[in-house]
């Protein structure tokens, strides 16, 4: 419509007014459009006024002006729906790579592995979880929420993803221990908080280094449950990875050895192959767990994602 209206009316006043019905509109000045989106929006108009015999109008080169001065917003939140009607709300980065690190993002493994705990509320039920490489934590919060954990542990090593991890917790209504040997603190955790706000579960955020935790710490932890999702995408951390479930093994005394399920979205099927060779090298049996071939968080093309359970 505005192409055919430009085409019958070379009138920049009529571009004036798409400028004040858009994002000059005081509903748009109140509740602001991305500045990406405005950027195209604006570089659109400036392409079809220039199509035109209309005067050029420097309201409009000025808008644009001022929209690429903007700096993208360096977060943004998601709300994820599940099925029992609670929802879990992360402040996420818009970036795929954000601060050096890709764990600011959630990515589709997590979403699958989460999908699959909510159909085995059981095997979490008044256990104690650890999950490996949180990043933002949105299976470990679908799981606080939904499937009873006694204990559940986030952990990470990159500073930016714990910081934004322990907000996250605290934003969907969860604690974080306030005092815990090896953990990385937020600077909210030692303070009261109202009653309703609390949930059951207890939460810790611990910073969890692979090739350097010991076997001490990893008993301190008492996990019934390891948990990971998106963790096999480099070649070059696989045998840390491989390295500190080696630990877990051995670390259980007299401890039951805790059962372990890696979520991998299969990008690289090189790279997955070489994380089933290292562990059939160093004797850590794995068998392929049954999961649904798609996901209800996602709404658009389904990756290829595979659940390992794993025998330590």
């Amino acid at each position: 419509e505005l192409e055919q209206s430009l085409r019958t009316t070379p009138d920049s006043a009529l571009l004036a007014d798409i400028l004040d019905k858009t994002i000059l509109h005081p509903l748009c000045v109140k509740y602001p459009p991305s500045a990406k989106y405005r950027r195209c929006f604006l570089t659109e108009l400036i392409k079809k006024l220039e199509s035109t015999a209309a005067e050029p109008l420097d309201e409009l080169y000025e808008a644009l002006a001022d929209v690429l001065k903007e700096e993208e917003s360096p977060h943004c939140y998601k709300n994820y729906l599940l099925p029992t009607g609670d929802c879990v709300s992360l402040c996420e980065s818009p970036a795929l790579i954000s601060g050096g690190t890709t764990g600011l993002v959630t990515w589709e493994a997590a979403l699958h592995l989460a999908q699959w705990a909510l159909h085995n509320p059981g095997l979490f039920r008044d256990r104690t979880i650890l999950e490996l490489g949180s990043g933002i934590g949105f299976t470990g919060i679908a799981i606080c929420k939904t499937c009873q954990p006694r204990t559940f542990i986030f952990s990470d090593c990159h500073p930016h993803v714990l910081r934004q991890l322990g907000e996250n917790i605290q934003l969907n209504g969860f604690i974080p221990e306030p005092d815990v040997t090896w953990s990385i603190q937020t600077q909210s955790q030692g303070q009261e908080v109202e009653g309703e706000k609390c949930q059951n579960p207890k939460v810790i955020v611990a910073e969890l280094d692979w090739g350097s935790v010991t076997e001490k710490q990893l008993l301190g932890l008492r996990a019934d449950v390891v948990i990971a999702a998106d963790v096999v995408y480099d070649p070059e951390i696989i045998l840390a990875l491989i390295g500190m479930l080696q630990k877990l093994s051995t670390s259980r005394a007299d401890r039951k050895a805790p059962e372990v399920f890696i979520a991998s979205t299969i990008r690289n099927p090189d790279t997955y192959q070489l994380f089933q060779a290292e562990l059939d090298k160093v004797g850590i049996r794995w068998q392929t767990i049954p999961a649904h071939s798609s996901c209800d968080f996602l709404c658009d093309v389904q990756p290829d994602v595979t659940i390992l359970q794993l025998f330590i």
